[in-house]
């Protein structure tokens, strides 16, 4: 058993001896819906024959220019083909599923390893990963999950159609595409993202950019709107939905069934950002700007923070642990991490990607992900993954290649 995998079952078997089910979380939040309906399960988010684990399952999935997609087991090693889909233009994941945007749809694929979050503690399961099918659709689809994977929806927007699509999680659990919502709007680049039991869907101006949004419940029926100009990016946090916008973001969340928008505005003058990325749950997020920076939204206190950084940023996202790590990788091919609570560089990579960032093709692929104690950084054109301890200087703890280039990776388990 190698030090990350004895870390991960001694954290998670004392986890599970401190807080059973029935215990109460020591600082409330709001809590996802467990119910048996909504996971198709006990509460927990099991499915009837799924193995409960002791320790998250988490794995890389990456997915090369052509669509070929493969898999890494991070605790064991452990090499699968997953298939083939459309040569996507992004790809994206909640935990679970990996959603590979295409010009003509959304192809889905069951990692099979997935965490059900129970706010005070956690379950972990594992089953045999598999491709689910396709959503066709028109025009690049952006993609909006929510925090759970076996229970709530997904949604889809594609632009050139304005068709907005929300997908049922649990059916997908079950190898299922179902779709619990259609809405049609007019053509623009947009976002659909779920809210409770509906969701908040982007509107345009006369021009044909979004800049409004609306609540809608379960069968499309408005709720509530909010000007959101330049609608763009969103990421869902136990606090509550997070949409960019020209001027700030905004916050969704609700209060039994209503729906209700909070606007958190940037200080005047500041170049928004367009997406936002962090620790899967965790309340405060990065939102990726264009100057040499990043934004740092605390959704708990509604509030911003700028970061300044050493270089321009290609991606960044916050661990938001007692350390208040933050990891950036720089234009310039470095890994950085900064402590948010003092916006100083505590730690630096030599520069990783040469050949990536000299390929005008791939060097916009680079992608960061994390969980609570590694960040991965990929290399597509060098094809491999790097694996950073970023709470030990920044320390290039593994040097990973799956069995497809990682022109597009993501992590799974989480």
């Amino acid at each position: 058993m190698n030090l990350r995998t004895a870390q991960t079952v001694l954290a998670a078997l004392a986890l599970l001896f401190v807080a059973g089910c029935g215990s109460a979380p020591t600082q409330p939040e709001p809590q996802p819906d467990t119910s048996k309906s909504a996971s198709g399960g006990d509460g927990h988010g099991a499915i009837a024959g799924v193995a409960e684990v002791a320790e998250p399952q988490l794995h890389l999935v990456a997915i090369d220019a052509e669509g070929e997609a493969s898999m890494l087991d991070l605790l064991t090693g452990t090499e699968s083909r997953l298939g083939h889909v459309g040569p996507p233009a992004h790809v994206s994941t909640d935990g679970r599923y990996v959603f590979a945007a295409t010009s003509s749809g959304v192809d889905i694929v069951d990692s099979g390893v997935w965490t059900w979050d129970h706010v005070d503690h956690f379950h972990y399961y594992r089953t045999e990963p598999k491709t689910l099918g396709r959503v066709a659709g028109e025009g690049t689809a952006t993609i909006a999950t929510g925090m759970l994977s076996t229970a709530g929806t997904t949604g889809l927007f594609f632009p050139s159609s304005g068709e907005a699509i929300l997908l049922d999680n649990s059916a997908l659990s079950n190898g299922t595409i179902s779709e619990t919502l259609r809405l049609k709007t007019e053509p623009h680049a947009g976002i659909l993202a779920p809210l409770g039991e509906g969701a908040v869907v982007s509107e345009p101006d006369n021009t044909g950019k979004a800049a409004r949004l609306r609540a809608v419940d379960a069968t499309g029926k408005e709720l509530a709107t909010t000007e959101c100009p330049a609608a763009a990016g969103s990421i869902t946090t136990r606090l509550g939905l997070v949409i960019g916008c020209a001027d700030g973001a905004v916050i969704a969340t609700t209060e039994g069934v209503t729906p209700v928008f909070e606007r958190v505005p940037y200080p005047a003058g500041a170049a928004p950002a367009t997406e936002f990325d962090g620790r899967k749950g965790r309340p405060t997020v990065a939102g990726l700007s264009t100057d040499a920076g990043v934004w740092l939204l605390n959704t708990r206190q509604r509030a911003w923070e700028w970061l300044p950084t050493s270089t321009p940023v290609l991606a960044a996202a916050t661990v938001d642990d007692p350390d208040h790590h933050v990891v950036v990788v720089g234009a310039d091919g470095t890994v950085q991490v900064y402590d948010a609570s003092t916006k100083e560089r505590i730690a630096v990579t030599e520069p990783l990607l040469a050949a990536t960032l000299a390929d005008s093709a791939l060097a916009g692929k680079v992608q960061l992900t994390l969980d609570g104690q590694r960040a991965y950084v990929s290399a597509p054109a060098e094809g491999i993954v790097y694996e950073i301890d970023y709470a030990d200087d920044a320390r290039i703890a593994r040097t990973l290649k799956l069995p497809t280039k990682p022109v597009h990776l993501v992590e799974t388990g989480r």
